[in-house]
Protein backbone atom coordinates (compact mmCIF):
# COMPACT_ATOMS: atom_id res chain seq x y z
CA UNK A 1 0.00 0.00 0.00
CA UNK A 2 1.35 3.43 -0.96
CA UNK A 3 1.11 6.47 1.31
CA UNK A 4 1.27 10.10 0.21
CA UNK A 5 1.90 13.12 2.40
CA UNK A 6 0.50 16.32 0.89
CA UNK A 7 0.67 19.97 1.98
CA UNK A 8 3.83 19.39 4.00
CA UNK A 9 7.16 21.22 4.27
CA UNK A 10 9.63 18.64 2.93
CA UNK A 11 13.13 19.27 4.29
CA UNK A 12 15.79 17.99 1.91
CA UNK A 13 19.55 18.34 2.13
CA UNK A 14 19.66 21.26 -0.32
CA UNK A 15 16.22 22.87 -0.10
CA UNK A 16 12.86 22.95 1.64
CA UNK A 17 9.74 22.33 -0.43
CA UNK A 18 6.80 24.34 0.85
CA UNK A 19 3.47 22.53 0.50
CA UNK A 20 5.06 19.53 -1.18
CA UNK A 21 4.17 15.86 -1.49
CA UNK A 22 6.10 12.67 -0.85
CA UNK A 23 4.94 9.21 -1.91
CA UNK A 24 6.32 6.02 -0.37
CA UNK A 25 5.52 2.32 -0.42
CA UNK A 26 7.15 -0.93 0.70
CA UNK A 27 9.33 1.07 3.07
CA UNK A 28 10.92 3.17 0.33
CA UNK A 29 10.43 6.71 -0.97
CA UNK A 30 9.16 6.67 -4.56
CA UNK A 31 8.48 10.31 -5.46
CA UNK A 32 9.03 13.79 -4.03
CA UNK A 33 7.10 16.64 -5.63
CA UNK A 34 6.48 20.38 -5.28
CA UNK A 35 2.76 19.75 -5.80
CA UNK A 36 0.17 17.04 -5.03
CA UNK A 37 0.79 13.73 -6.76
CA UNK A 38 -2.61 12.20 -5.94
CA UNK A 39 -1.22 8.70 -6.37
CA UNK A 40 -1.27 7.33 -2.85
CA UNK A 41 -3.63 4.61 -1.71
CA UNK A 42 -3.67 6.62 1.52
CA UNK A 43 -3.33 10.41 1.42
CA UNK A 44 -2.37 12.37 4.55
CA UNK A 45 -2.67 16.13 4.95
CA UNK A 46 0.63 17.37 6.40
CA UNK A 47 -1.12 20.56 7.60
CA UNK A 48 1.91 22.68 6.77
CA UNK A 49 4.08 20.84 9.30
CA UNK A 50 7.72 19.96 8.53
CA UNK A 51 8.85 16.52 7.39
CA UNK A 52 12.49 15.76 8.25
CA UNK A 53 14.46 12.58 7.68
CA UNK A 54 14.25 10.41 10.79
CA UNK A 55 16.90 11.26 13.38
CA UNK A 56 19.97 9.05 13.90
CA UNK A 57 21.52 8.67 17.37
CA UNK A 58 25.03 7.19 17.26
CA UNK A 59 25.44 7.29 21.05
CA UNK A 60 22.63 5.96 23.23
CA UNK A 61 22.86 3.48 26.11
CA UNK A 62 19.20 3.03 26.95
CA UNK A 63 15.69 4.38 27.47
CA UNK A 64 12.35 3.53 29.08
CA UNK A 65 13.88 1.22 31.68
CA UNK A 66 16.11 -0.66 29.23
CA UNK A 67 19.89 -0.62 28.76
CA UNK A 68 22.12 -2.15 26.10
CA UNK A 69 24.16 -3.76 28.89
CA UNK A 70 21.07 -5.70 30.03
CA UNK A 71 22.10 -8.01 27.19
CA UNK A 72 18.57 -9.16 26.35
CA UNK A 73 16.58 -8.97 23.11
CA UNK A 74 13.79 -7.33 25.14
CA UNK A 75 16.12 -4.47 26.09
CA UNK A 76 17.11 -3.66 22.51
CA UNK A 77 13.52 -4.02 21.36
CA UNK A 78 12.33 -1.74 24.17
CA UNK A 79 14.85 0.94 23.19
CA UNK A 80 13.96 0.63 19.51
CA UNK A 81 10.23 0.90 20.19
CA UNK A 82 10.42 4.04 22.36
CA UNK A 83 12.86 6.08 20.25
CA UNK A 84 10.34 7.06 17.54
CA UNK A 85 8.51 9.16 20.15
CA UNK A 86 11.44 11.59 19.90
CA UNK A 87 11.77 11.23 16.12
CA UNK A 88 14.70 8.81 16.15
CA UNK A 89 14.46 6.12 13.50
CA UNK A 90 18.00 4.67 13.63
CA UNK A 91 20.60 4.23 16.36
CA UNK A 92 23.84 2.61 17.46
CA UNK A 93 23.38 0.45 20.57
CA UNK A 94 26.06 1.78 22.90
CA UNK A 95 27.91 -0.33 25.47
CA UNK A 96 29.96 0.89 28.42
CA UNK A 97 33.03 -0.12 30.39
CA UNK A 98 32.27 -3.31 32.27
CA UNK A 99 33.82 -6.71 32.85
CA UNK A 100 34.88 -8.50 29.63
CA UNK A 101 32.19 -11.11 30.29
CA UNK A 102 29.45 -8.50 30.55
CA UNK A 103 30.64 -6.62 27.47
CA UNK A 104 30.78 -9.81 25.43
CA UNK A 105 27.33 -10.83 26.62
CA UNK A 106 25.92 -7.47 25.50
CA UNK A 107 27.73 -7.74 22.18
CA UNK A 108 26.49 -11.27 21.52
CA UNK A 109 22.97 -10.08 22.19
CA UNK A 110 23.38 -7.11 19.83
CA UNK A 111 25.08 -9.32 17.26
CA UNK A 112 22.06 -11.59 17.05
CA UNK A 113 19.49 -8.79 17.19
CA UNK A 114 17.59 -7.86 14.04
CA UNK A 115 15.33 -4.88 13.47
CA UNK A 116 13.30 -6.65 10.79
CA UNK A 117 10.38 -7.57 13.02
CA UNK A 118 10.70 -4.63 15.41
CA UNK A 119 8.11 -1.89 15.15
CA UNK A 120 10.46 0.95 15.86
CA UNK A 121 13.91 2.40 15.18
CA UNK A 122 16.49 0.41 13.26
CA UNK A 123 19.65 -0.65 15.08
CA UNK A 124 22.45 0.15 12.63
CA UNK A 125 25.15 -1.46 14.73
CA UNK A 126 27.07 -1.05 17.96
CA UNK A 127 29.05 1.79 19.50
CA UNK A 128 31.69 0.27 21.79
CA UNK A 129 32.34 2.93 24.43
CA UNK A 130 35.20 1.64 26.56
CA UNK A 131 36.86 -0.25 28.10
CA UNK A 132 39.90 1.20 26.25
CA UNK A 133 39.75 4.62 27.91
CA UNK A 134 41.69 6.77 30.38
CA UNK A 135 41.24 6.41 34.14
CA UNK A 136 41.82 10.17 34.36
CA UNK A 137 38.68 10.82 32.32
CA UNK A 138 36.50 7.89 33.33
CA UNK A 139 33.42 9.91 34.21
CA UNK A 140 30.62 7.42 34.90
CA UNK A 141 32.60 4.52 33.39
CA UNK A 142 33.66 2.11 36.20
CA UNK A 143 37.41 2.53 36.70
CA UNK A 144 37.94 -1.07 37.85
CA UNK A 145 37.15 -2.39 34.37
CA UNK A 146 39.20 0.05 32.28
CA UNK A 147 41.79 -1.74 30.13
CA UNK A 148 44.63 -0.69 27.82
CA UNK A 149 43.69 -0.68 24.14
CA UNK A 150 44.27 -4.14 22.67
CA UNK A 151 43.79 -5.41 19.13
CA UNK A 152 43.50 -8.95 20.44
CA UNK A 153 40.81 -8.05 22.96
CA UNK A 154 38.96 -5.91 20.44
CA UNK A 155 38.88 -8.80 17.99
CA UNK A 156 37.25 -10.98 20.63
CA UNK A 157 34.63 -8.24 21.05
CA UNK A 158 34.15 -7.93 17.29
CA UNK A 159 33.62 -11.66 17.00
CA UNK A 160 31.16 -11.68 19.90
CA UNK A 161 29.21 -8.86 18.26
CA UNK A 162 28.94 -10.66 14.93
CA UNK A 163 30.94 -7.86 13.28
CA UNK A 164 28.30 -5.24 14.14
CA UNK A 165 30.64 -2.82 15.90
CA UNK A 166 30.60 0.39 13.85
CA UNK A 167 32.24 2.89 16.22
CA UNK A 168 34.76 2.56 19.05
CA UNK A 169 35.48 5.19 21.70
CA UNK A 170 39.01 4.98 23.09
CA UNK A 171 41.81 7.04 24.66
CA UNK A 172 44.52 7.26 21.97
CA UNK A 173 47.26 8.24 24.41
CA UNK A 174 47.06 4.94 26.28
CA UNK A 175 49.56 2.17 25.50
CA UNK A 176 48.32 0.24 22.48
CA UNK A 177 46.06 3.09 21.37
CA UNK A 178 47.72 3.84 18.05
CA UNK A 179 47.89 0.16 17.12
CA UNK A 180 44.19 -0.30 17.78
CA UNK A 181 43.31 2.87 15.87
CA UNK A 182 45.17 1.65 12.80
CA UNK A 183 43.49 -1.74 13.14
CA UNK A 184 40.04 -0.15 13.33
CA UNK A 185 40.72 1.99 10.27
CA UNK A 186 41.82 -1.09 8.32
CA UNK A 187 38.57 -2.82 9.29
CA UNK A 188 36.44 0.16 8.24
CA UNK A 189 35.34 0.88 11.82
CA UNK A 190 35.11 4.46 13.09
CA UNK A 191 37.73 5.25 15.74
CA UNK A 192 36.67 7.99 18.15
CA UNK A 193 38.59 9.92 20.81
CA UNK A 194 36.67 9.99 24.07
CA UNK A 195 37.21 9.65 27.82
CA UNK A 196 40.72 10.80 27.00
CA UNK A 197 43.38 13.04 28.55
CA UNK A 198 45.38 13.31 25.33
CA UNK A 199 47.37 16.44 24.60
CA UNK A 200 46.72 18.34 21.40
CA UNK A 201 49.78 16.75 19.79
CA UNK A 202 48.65 13.26 20.86
CA UNK A 203 45.19 13.95 19.50
CA UNK A 204 46.61 15.07 16.15
CA UNK A 205 48.84 11.98 16.01
CA UNK A 206 45.71 9.90 16.62
CA UNK A 207 43.98 11.59 13.69
CA UNK A 208 46.97 10.79 11.49
CA UNK A 209 46.65 7.15 12.62
CA UNK A 210 42.96 7.02 11.72
CA UNK A 211 40.76 8.68 14.37
CA UNK A 212 37.89 10.48 12.64
CA UNK A 213 35.36 11.10 15.43
CA UNK A 214 35.15 12.76 18.85
CA UNK A 215 32.87 11.40 21.59
CA UNK A 216 30.65 13.89 23.49
CA UNK A 217 32.67 17.07 23.02
CA UNK A 218 33.86 18.86 26.20
CA UNK A 219 32.83 16.00 28.49
CA UNK A 220 35.58 13.75 29.87
CA UNK A 221 38.37 15.02 27.62
CA UNK A 222 41.33 17.36 27.87
CA UNK A 223 40.05 20.91 27.61
CA UNK A 224 41.08 23.97 25.67
CA UNK A 225 44.16 25.70 27.06
CA UNK A 226 46.14 28.39 25.29
CA UNK A 227 49.40 26.42 25.54
CA UNK A 228 47.85 23.00 24.95
CA UNK A 229 44.49 23.09 23.16
CA UNK A 230 43.91 19.41 24.06
CA UNK A 231 41.36 17.13 22.43
CA UNK A 232 38.81 19.94 22.52
CA UNK A 233 41.14 22.12 20.46
CA UNK A 234 41.76 19.30 17.99
CA UNK A 235 38.01 18.82 17.62
CA UNK A 236 37.62 22.52 16.82
CA UNK A 237 40.48 22.86 14.37
CA UNK A 238 40.90 19.54 12.53
CA UNK A 239 38.46 19.27 9.59
CA UNK A 240 38.94 15.49 9.50
CA UNK A 241 36.96 15.04 12.71
CA UNK A 242 33.21 14.53 13.11
CA UNK A 243 32.15 15.66 16.57
CA UNK A 244 29.32 14.58 18.91
CA UNK A 245 27.61 17.04 21.22
CA UNK A 246 25.04 16.50 23.97
CA UNK A 247 22.84 19.58 23.69
CA UNK A 248 20.81 19.60 26.90
CA UNK A 249 22.45 22.74 28.36
CA UNK A 250 23.51 20.55 31.29
CA UNK A 251 26.51 18.74 29.83
CA UNK A 252 27.46 21.97 28.04
CA UNK A 253 25.90 25.35 28.74
CA UNK A 254 24.36 27.11 25.79
CA UNK A 255 27.28 29.50 25.28
CA UNK A 256 29.67 26.53 25.00
CA UNK A 257 27.30 24.95 22.48
CA UNK A 258 27.38 28.15 20.45
CA UNK A 259 31.19 28.26 20.53
CA UNK A 260 31.30 24.66 19.35
CA UNK A 261 28.82 25.22 16.54
CA UNK A 262 30.68 28.26 15.27
CA UNK A 263 33.82 26.10 15.00
CA UNK A 264 32.24 22.91 13.68
CA UNK A 265 29.23 24.23 11.74
CA UNK A 266 26.70 21.79 10.34
CA UNK A 267 29.47 20.09 8.35
CA UNK A 268 31.04 18.33 11.35
CA UNK A 269 28.56 18.25 14.25
CA UNK A 270 26.32 15.35 15.25
CA UNK A 271 23.67 15.66 17.95
CA UNK A 272 23.58 12.69 20.33
CA UNK A 273 21.75 11.92 23.56
CA UNK A 274 24.14 9.61 25.48
CA UNK A 275 20.87 8.64 27.18
CA UNK A 276 20.55 5.98 29.87
CA UNK A 277 17.64 3.78 30.94
CA UNK A 278 15.91 6.56 32.90
CA UNK A 279 14.96 8.43 29.74
CA UNK A 280 11.16 8.52 29.37
CA UNK A 281 10.70 7.55 33.03
CA UNK A 282 9.94 9.56 36.22
CA UNK A 283 12.65 10.99 38.43
CA UNK A 284 14.27 8.49 40.79
CA UNK A 285 17.24 6.15 41.16
CA UNK A 286 18.29 3.87 38.31
CA UNK A 287 21.12 1.48 37.47
CA UNK A 288 23.95 2.26 35.06
CA UNK A 289 26.61 -0.43 34.78
CA UNK A 290 26.06 -1.56 38.36
CA UNK A 291 26.09 2.00 39.71
CA UNK A 292 23.18 3.96 41.17
CA UNK A 293 22.23 7.01 39.14
CA UNK A 294 19.87 9.63 40.56
CA UNK A 295 17.70 11.54 38.10
CA UNK A 296 16.41 14.88 39.33
CA UNK A 297 15.70 18.19 37.60
CA UNK A 298 16.51 16.67 34.19
CA UNK A 299 20.00 15.69 35.38
CA UNK A 300 21.39 12.15 35.85
CA UNK A 301 24.28 11.88 38.34
CA UNK A 302 26.26 9.34 40.33
CA UNK A 303 26.40 9.60 44.13
CA UNK A 304 29.47 11.87 43.91
CA UNK A 305 27.72 14.24 41.49
CA UNK A 306 29.40 12.98 38.31
CA UNK A 307 27.15 13.30 35.26
CA UNK A 308 26.05 9.82 34.19
CA UNK A 309 24.66 10.04 30.70
CA UNK A 310 21.45 11.93 30.12
CA UNK A 311 17.70 11.66 29.72
CA UNK A 312 17.80 13.90 26.67
CA UNK A 313 15.76 13.33 23.53
CA UNK A 314 17.06 14.23 20.07
CA UNK A 315 13.96 16.30 19.37
CA UNK A 316 14.72 18.40 22.45
CA UNK A 317 18.35 18.81 21.41
CA UNK A 318 17.28 19.91 17.94
CA UNK A 319 14.73 22.35 19.35
CA UNK A 320 17.40 23.96 21.56
CA UNK A 321 19.75 24.32 18.59
CA UNK A 322 16.98 25.88 16.52
CA UNK A 323 15.83 28.22 19.29
CA UNK A 324 19.19 29.51 20.47
CA UNK A 325 21.18 29.49 17.22
CA UNK A 326 18.38 30.04 14.69
CA UNK A 327 19.57 27.18 12.52
CA UNK A 328 18.10 26.60 9.08
CA UNK A 329 16.19 23.47 8.09
CA UNK A 330 19.23 22.18 6.23
CA UNK A 331 21.57 22.76 9.17
CA UNK A 332 19.18 20.89 11.46
CA UNK A 333 18.90 18.03 8.99
CA UNK A 334 22.68 17.68 8.84
CA UNK A 335 23.24 17.52 12.59
CA UNK A 336 20.27 15.24 13.34
CA UNK A 337 20.67 12.68 10.55
CA UNK A 338 22.64 13.63 7.46
CA UNK A 339 26.12 13.66 9.00
CA UNK A 340 25.54 10.45 10.93
CA UNK A 341 24.21 8.67 7.84
CA UNK A 342 27.23 9.72 5.82
CA UNK A 343 29.71 8.74 8.49
CA UNK A 344 28.12 5.32 9.00
CA UNK A 345 28.07 4.62 5.28
CA UNK A 346 24.28 4.46 5.03
CA UNK A 347 23.73 7.76 3.24
CA UNK A 348 22.33 5.92 0.25
CA UNK A 349 19.27 5.01 2.32
CA UNK A 350 19.24 7.23 5.42
CA UNK A 351 19.60 10.91 6.26
CA UNK A 352 17.58 12.42 3.43
CA UNK A 353 14.19 12.58 1.74
CA UNK A 354 14.70 11.49 -1.85
CA UNK A 355 13.54 8.67 -4.13
CA UNK A 356 15.19 5.36 -3.28
CA UNK A 357 15.87 6.18 0.36
CA UNK A 358 14.16 4.51 3.31
CA UNK A 359 10.82 6.01 4.29
CA UNK A 360 12.15 7.18 7.68
CA UNK A 361 10.41 10.44 8.55
CA UNK A 362 9.69 12.64 11.51
CA UNK A 363 6.86 15.18 11.29
CA UNK A 364 7.49 18.19 13.55
CA UNK A 365 5.86 21.51 14.33
CA UNK A 366 7.60 24.89 14.53
CA UNK A 367 8.82 24.15 18.06
CA UNK A 368 10.24 20.80 16.94
CA UNK A 369 7.63 18.83 18.84
CA UNK A 370 7.25 15.41 17.22
CA UNK A 371 3.82 14.87 15.74
CA UNK A 372 4.42 11.57 13.92
CA UNK A 373 7.28 9.20 13.10
CA UNK A 374 7.56 6.67 10.29
CA UNK A 375 10.14 3.89 10.36
CA UNK A 376 10.79 2.20 7.03
CA UNK A 377 7.35 3.16 5.79
CA UNK A 378 5.42 2.20 8.92
CA UNK A 379 3.70 4.73 11.16
CA UNK A 380 5.06 3.79 14.57
CA UNK A 381 4.27 6.93 16.56
CA UNK A 382 1.55 9.55 16.30
CA UNK A 383 1.01 12.26 18.87
CA UNK A 384 -2.50 12.35 20.24
CA UNK A 385 -4.02 15.81 20.25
Amino acid sequence: MSVEYQNVRIVQTDRTIEGGSVLFEEGEIRYVSDSPLDRGDTVIDGKGLSLFPGFIDVHIHGANGHDVMDATPEALQGIAEILPEEGTTSFLATTMTQSPENIERALRNAGSFTSENVRGAEMLGVHLEGPFISEKKAGAQPVDYIREPSVTKFESYREAGNDKIRLVTLAPEEKGGEELIRHLKAKGIIASMGHTDATFDEAEAAVEAGVSHVTHLYNQMSGLHHRDPGVTGAAFTDPRLMVELIVDHIHSRKEAVEIAYRQLTDERMLLITDAMRAKCLPEGTYDLGGQDVTVENQKAVLEDGTLAGSILTLSKAASLMKKHLQLSDQELLAITSGNAAGELGVGHRKGGIAPGKDADFVLVDDEFNVRATWCRGELVYERKE
